[in-house]
């Protein structure tokens, strides 16, 4: 369960919100005037998160170097046009 709290509520109530995301593996969401500032996660999910940012860190580094000669006027339009692509048969019959 995601919980969203202030960060006076917070501070206020440390040692039950550790409890709760260890035990509970619940997540909270500390909002400092009204918007999100930080989370609180267990550590095994802040572990998975880490691996799946290293993972997207080497696989943008990877597809960045595969098109490093190709002008980004290029690039663009050839996305757009591989979205426009999909949009269009995601709205074809028999789909």
């Amino acid at each position: 369960m995601i919980t969203e709290t202030s960060a006076v509520a917070f501070r206020q109530n440390l040692g039950d919100m550790l409890n709760r995301v260890h035990y509970r593996s619940d997540s909270i969401v500390i909002n400092k005037d009204g918007k999100p500032i930080a989370a609180l996660v267990d550590a095994r999910l802040f572990g998975r998160i880490r691996r799946m940012q290293d993972r997207f860190d080497e696989l943008t580094s990877r597809l960045s170097a595969g098109f490093a000669g190709v002008p980004e006027e290029e690039g663009m339009a050839e996305i757009e046009a591989a979205i426009a692509a999909e949009r269009s048969s995601e709205h074809s019959p028999g789909r």
